[in-house]
Order: C-alpha cells, then sequence, then structure tokens
C-alpha cells in the first residue's frame, strides 16, 4: 500500500485519476479558511478540473486554519504534500477515486499569525474563500447582527496585528493591502446561508468599522463578496472509508474525502481582481444567484431537517434508509410541494419537478452512508436559516405549514436527548445544554421550546404555527414518530 504524496503517484492503481499538470509550477492565488471535506469535494476539485486542462495555475489554494480542531487537518495534509484521495460513490456500488492536486499549502493561523497575515497582504492572493459552517458568521439568529461581545472579537478588536478570528484576520490583511496600494481580494464565501456573500460582507465590514471606522468603509465600499451556492453530499469520512479505499485502491490516505456523484456550484460573477475559468469546469455563473440559492436551502437543506429527527426518532440511523421508505418520501414530497416550493422564486433553466425527484435519489444513495447523527448536529444553526423562513413566508401568505412545524416539533423531541426506546441521544449542538434544558419542559409546558426568542423570534406568538407545532409534539410523544409522520401524510 502506498503512502500518499508526490512521490508515490507514479506508484497508484492505473485506476486512480491523477493530477496531469506539474505541481511544482502552481503558485497561490486563492487562500481559504475552513478546509474541511466539503471544501476537499467541492472547490478544490473544481480547481484541480482547471489544472488538469493546463490551466489555473496561478490559482493554487493555501488553507488556514485558525480553530484547535484544524491542526489535525494541517498535520494530515502536510504529511501527505497537500494531496488527498477524492472518492465519488455511486449508488449502484461503484467508486471513482482522484488524487486532488489544487491545494499547495495549509497554514495553522496561530503557530505564525505574521506570516498568515503577510501571505494575504500578498498580491498574488486575489481570492479568500471560505467554507466556517453556518455559525462562523458570529450573528445572532433573530438580530441578524454582528456579535461584538464574542469573547475571540474582543480580544482582536484590542490587538488587531496578532488577530484571532477569520474577521480579525481578514480585516487586518485588507489594512495592510490598502496602506500598500494593493488591490483588494474577493472574499467568496461558499457556506450553507442565504445570501452568504451578503451576509459575509455584512459581517465582515461590521468587524472592520468596529476596529477602524474608516477600514470599514473602505472595505465596504472596494471589496466584493459574491454570493453563491453549493451543492454536493459529504458525508464525515469515517475509519471505514480509509479503510476500504486502502483495501480498493491500495492508497493510505490520512484523511480522503468521500462524496456523491451529483456536484452544483452557481456562483455571482463579481470579482475584484479576477477569478479562474469556472465556467470552463460547469460553474453557473450568474448576475443574480438567489433563486437557485433558496431552491437548494429550502428544498435540499430544509428537507434534510425533515427527514433527521423524524426518521432518527423512528429507529433509522442513515439518510439512505429513511429515503428508501415510501412513507418518508411521500412526507418529504409534501414538504417540498406543498411548503417548500410555493417560498421559491422561478429559477432559471432549472425543472424543479426533476430537481426533486433527484434529490430523493440522492438522499437514498446507500453508499453515501450519510449519517442522521450529521444531518441533527448543529440544528441551531441549522433550522432558523433553512426552514424557519419557509414557515414564515407560508404564514404571511396563508399557505400550509403543518410539515414545516411538525420538523421544528420532532427537533425539540430529539433535543430531549434520549429516542423512543429511551436510549440516549447524543446532541451536537453550540447551544447543546440551554437546549436540553428547555426540551425536558416539553412534556409539562409545551410551547416552552419554541418560546425561545433567540431563535424563533416571535413565532410562538402566531396561533396558527403554535397549534401545529402543539398537535405534532402531543402525537410524537403519545404515538411516535412514524405515527406522526403517517398522520402528516394522510392529511
Amino acid at each position: 500500500m502506498a503512502s500518499l504524496n508526490t512521490a508515490a503517484l507514479d506508484q497508484l492503481d492505473s485506476s486512480v485519476a491523477k493530477p496531469s499538470y506539474d505541481r511544482a509550477q502552481v503558485t497561490p492565488g486563492i487562500v481559504h479558511f475552513g478546509v474541511g471535506g466539503f471544501h476537499r469535494a467541492h472547490q478544490a476539485m473544481y480547481l484541480d478540473d482547471l489544472m488538469n486542462r493546463g490551466e489555473a495555475l496561478d490559482w493554487g489554494i493555501v488553507g488556514v486554519g485558525v480553530m484547535p480542531g484544524d491542526r489535525r487537518m494541517q498535520a494530515a495534509l502536510s504529511a501527505q504534500d497537500h494531496l488527498y484521495t477524492l472518492v465519488i460513490k455511486h449508488p449502484e456500488g461503484e467508486y471513482q477515486a482522484r488524487v486532488i492536486g489544487s491545494i499547495i499549502d495549509y497554514r495553522y493561523a496561530p503557530d505564525d499569525i505574521e506570516g498568515t497575515l503577510e501571505l494575504l497582504a500578498d498580491p498574488k492572493i486575489r481570492i479568500v474563500s471560505l467554507t466556517v459552517t453556518e455559525g462562523g458568521y458570529n450573528f445572532h439568529h433573530v438580530t441578524g447582527e454582528f456579535d461584538l461581545g464574542n469573547a475571540d472579537v474582543e480580544h482582536d478588536l484590542a490587538s488587531p496585528k496578532t488577530p484571532r478570528t477569520t474577521f480579525g484576520i481578514v480585516a487586518e490583511a485588507l489594512s495592510r493591502r490598502r496602506d500598500r496600494g494593493v488591490e483588494p481580494f474577493t472574499v467568496m464565501s461558499c457556506d450553507n446561508i442565504q445570501g452568504n456573500g451578503e451576509v459575509a460582507h455584512k459581517m465582515f465590514v461590521a468587524y472592520a468599522r468596529a476596529r477602524d471606522m474608516e477600514l470599514g468603509d473602505w472595505i465596504d465600499a472596494n471589496v466584493h463578496f459574491p454570493n453563491s451556492m453549493v451543492d454536493r453530499i459529504t458525508p464525515v469520512t469515517t475509519d471505514a472509508d480509509i479503510e476500504e479505499i486502502g483495501t480498493r485502491f491500495g492508497i493510505e490516505d490520512r484523511w480522503p474525502v468521500v462524496c456523491e456523484p451529483f456536484t452544483q456550484w452557481v456562483l455571482e460573477d463579481h470579482f475584484n481582481a479576477g477569478r479562474p475559468a469556472y465556467d470552463q469546469v460547469g460553474v453557473q455563473l450568474v448576475e443574480d444567484v438567489m433563486p437557485y440559492e433558496l431552491m437548494k436551502l429550502r428544498l435540499l437543506n430544509a428537507s434534510h431537517q425533515a427527514l433527521t429527527y423524524f426518521g432518527y426518532l423512528a429507529g433509522y440511523r442513515y439518510a439512505h434508509e429513511v429515503c428508501q421508505d415510501p412513507l418518508f418520501v411521500d412526507f418529504l414530497l409534501d414538504y417540498m410541494n406543498l411548503e417548500g416550493t410555493p417560498t421559491l422564486r422561478p429559477v432559471p433553466g432549472v425543472d424543479l419537478d426533476d430537481y426533486k425527484r433527484t434529490l430523493i435519489a440522492r438522499f437514498a444513495n446507500p453508499e453515501i452512508k450519510d449519517t442522521l447523527a450529521r444531518l441533527c448536529a448543529e440544528s441551531s444553526d441549522r433550522i432558523p436559516k433553512w426552514l424557519l423562513p419557509v414557515i414564515r413566508e407560508q404564514l404571511a401568505q396563508g399557505g400550509e405549514i403543518h410539515r414545516s412545524a411538525a420538523v421544528v416539533a420532532s427537533w425539540a423531541r430529539y433535543a430531549e436527548g434520549a429516542d423512543e426506546q429511551g436510549e440516549p441521544i447524543t446532541v451536537v449542538d453550540r447551544l447543546k445544554d440551554e437546549l436540553m434544558a428547555i426540551a425536558k419542559r416539553n412534556r409539562d409546558q409545551p410551547t416552552a421550546f419554541i418560546e425561545n426568542r433567540q431563535l424563533f423570534g416571535d413565532l410562538a406568538d402566531d396561533e396558527r404555527f403554535r397549534s401545529a407545532y402543539l398537535d405534532a409534539l402531543d402525537r410524537l410523544y403519545r404515538d411516535g414518530a412514524r405515527a406522526c409522520v403517517e398522520h402528516l401524510v394522510a392529511n
């Protein structure tokens, strides 16, 4: 078995696709914060596609980590000359492996903050991209404003030359570029947030203005933050994945990535200092990404929330198990058709009926083995962004909300921390302690969960929503998750 690195590329099995370009000729053009599975299965792959065409060799990616957990990624990639294996798992059992070479370096910022800042200040860096998760933008879920009370943000405002956060690092780098007369880079968010570029714009400018009003105004006026929509199911890499890749392909990879065949990237063509020719490798470059983004957030992402808590409570542990159950498929399609779709705008070039059927097929791919535990994680970041906007719009226009309200109820039931057999549930959420404490009161004070105004705002005051939520929560406790879904499908 070959340990993955540059020297081992020629030893790999012929079935494994390898970079056809000379990586020694690749120079940095992009700095990426949040190098995880999704970035490596998506943006880095598209760039690798371009490089395999002999293009974009001046757009190499340098990863930057700021969180303690990022040390592990740095160690894994550094040991492999920043190469990694991407494996596409087809539903019929075929596996396609390729080695990606577009990431050429990885910096753990706390180890060398000055070197990281100078990297970002270098004119060669023309894009700073982000996959920092929904919670990484540091805004209040109800007010939408930047949280200046965050301890690390307070540190960065007091010590702007030695920042700890992405906001502090980016702002200091842009300050240096401004002072040196260097054109600013583009900040390109690739996170699952509605209007991700607009959110990034607002948060980075808010931080910069808190640091220096003039700097904030300059960033506001001069830095582009294009919106984007990104899509590819990329489950967490498991030890079994690592072992199977070794067995099938003879590759010893410390941290490979597995994903589904489907991939999509819709990107607004608004850049400060140029961009790779993404359109040549399947990226849709558009003037307005919003229609595509709403389609994805309210059909795919919200549907994941619709299947995950109900599915887990009903005894399933993987997404494909839920979506091979006709009852749950009917429930998901009813949500998409009757509640999600009415809130969408026209989506140029997309057949929505086909898109929804494709979603079910993607969720049902048995090879992906996407765990419900992963989809249940960080619900306090996900449901307010993906599902609550559907509820609010449907309430405003008199549309159906019973299924969406029931999904919220299933989250509340899941957050209690025990399944229907009394087995413990490991709740993963930044608000875990608070949410579990509230959920413990579900039976005695049924509206307690939705009265959390930090997450739900004034939704608990709406009689239609409250009634639908209470009905679903009652059925969950009285009859169980499957019976509750059966009732929703029948009615």
